[in-house]
């Protein structure tokens, strides 16, 4: 065997659709991919730092394969490394720390570490993006908080890349493939370290997106799903749309099915709701981020809408996807209802108990999500929020996740029932260990079935 090389991802999906790229690089150098649990030459760690839990994960992770591996050369990459280089540098093991304006040489230089000619990069760059433009939508731009403005923030970032690179999961199961379309943000929440971890907004372009499109079905791929840090800003500064995007990549052959990892509320515009619900390979399936049904808060943190915004654009999704009596089938069968999933963070700087139960309320008797994604609020150095005095209690903040993630079994229990007799189309991914295999309906549903042969990778009929 020559030299081996083992990845390890944290965090979101735009991670493990660089991390993918960055294997095949490896893999066209002449590296052997391995578990990380195995003894390896070369450890790529793709790391996040959403939280400090997630700082702390990344540094045991890299502690742990210096020990297994004391002789191994260590990468280290992702928002960690952008955000805390010294420190990880001071890690006992650790050979390279890319930070976010150097991933398309990680190839090369991590290559170069066992005199591998770095060559060319196997990471297509694309255009810079326009980061000296201040957005439009600056509706909290002059809010004071911890001392500082939204402004200063923006004024304080320097130009972390001088592009994106294009990159994109295999699939690993022929199934469902991670392409990354779009990374930065310029929206600058007051609560959030992702603009100084990966820069201000900027977007590969629509034929680069088609090109990789089409790698991932010449591998026979189904499904894609579309990612990035503001997925709906893509193309803004290029003068390019996310719908001319979506329009775009719904004609290529061999994808049958395509979703959207997470769009903020007010770049999923009516147009789109209505192209996708026309019938396209779009699903009905949306991670939308709330984070707080207080419009207090809302404005507070810097988000870009308020609870009457959101709520109408939920009306208007469901009124133009959901059933109605017009839709049963001969057989009783009907179209499926859309899946919602809903971001909130609980226990933001200054949510008392009342604020808390404004949330609350709003996703029990208004939103009604299919899904509840919560996120206690972590406290991050040089965040507006992190100098904030009026912080919350851990014990306060745990109390109020237990309270939303009874709330979530619910809401998500009723939405299972409430598809019952749906006539919908699984694609089946993987074989269960009991002998069964899984899959998730369009509208997000799992499914499971006996194992049979050649029923992985296919899209199925089924009546829920």
């Amino acid at each position: 065997m020559g030299l081996t090389a083992s990845y390890i991802t944290l965090g979101c999906k735009l991670n493990y659709s660089e991390t993918s790229t960055y294997e095949r690089g490896l893999v066209k150098k002449g590296f052997e991919s391995v578990p990380w649990t195995e003894k390896a030459d070369l450890y790529i760690i793709n790391t996040c730092s959403v939280t400090e839990h997630s700082d702390r994960k990344s540094r045991n992770i890299i502690r742990k394969i210096h020990r297994t591996a004391p002789n191994a050369h260590i990468v280290v990459t992702g928002c960690y490394a952008e955000l805390k280089r010294d420190e990880i540098e001071t890690i006992e093991g650790v050979s390279l720390v890319i930070g976010a304006n150097e991933k398309a040489s990680l190839v090369g230089r991590a290559a170069s570490l066992f005199d591998i000619a770095a060559n060319k990069p196997e990471i297509g760059v694309a255009s810079k993006g326009d980061d000296d433009n201040v957005p439009s939508h600056e509706a909290a731009s002059g809010t004071i908080v911890g001392g500082r403005t939204e402004r200063q923030d923006r004024e304080a970032v320097a130009d972390k890349t001088e592009g994106t690179f294009a990159a994109y999961s295999d699939g690993g199961e022929r199934t469902r493939a991670f392409l990354k379309v779009q990374d930065g943000c310029d929206n600058f929440c007051s609560y959030c370290t992702v603009p100084f971890a990966r820069g201000r907004s900027r977007s590969i372009s629509i034929d680069t997106a088609v090109s990789e499109a089409r790698k991932i079905a010449s591998t026979g791929v189904k499904e894609i799903v579309l990612t990035g840090v503001n997925t709906g800003d893509f193309g803004r500064k290029s003068g390019e749309s996310f719908f001319d995007l979506m329009k775009a990549l719904d004609k290529i052959p061999g994808i049958e099915r395509y979703r959207i990892s997470s769009i903020e509320p007010y770049l999923l515009t009516d147009e789109m709701i209505d192209w996708i619900s026309s019938g396209t390979k779009f699903l009905p399936h949306f991670h939308i981020p709330l984070q707080s049904g207080c419009d207090t808060l809302l404005h507070d943190t810097g988000r870009r809408y308020d609870t009457e915004f959101f709520a109408a654009k939920i009306d208007y999704i469901r009124k133009r996807m959901n059933s109605s009596p017009s839709d049963v089938n001969p057989d009783g069968t009907r179209k499926p209802d859309v899946f919602l999933g809903i971001d909130v963070i609980v226990g933001l700087p200054g949510e008392s108990e009342e604020m808390f139960m404004q949330t609350y309320d709003f996703l029990k008797e208004r939103i009604k999500p299919a899904f509840i994604h919560i996120f206690p609020y972590s406290r991050r150095s040089g965040t507006r929020a992190a100098a904030r005095k009026d912080q919350v209690a851990e014990s306060i903040k745990s109390e109020r996740v237990a309270r939303l993630e009874e709330l979530c079994q619910r809401l998500h229990e009723e939405f299972i029932t409430s598809q019952k007799g749906v006539r919908e189309n699984v694609l089946f991914e993987s074989k269960c260990s009991d002998g069964m295999i899984g899959g998730y309906t369009g509208n997000y549903i799992r499914v499971e079935r006996t194992w049979e042969d050649g029923l992985a990778g296919t899209i199925q009929e089924v009546i829920l």
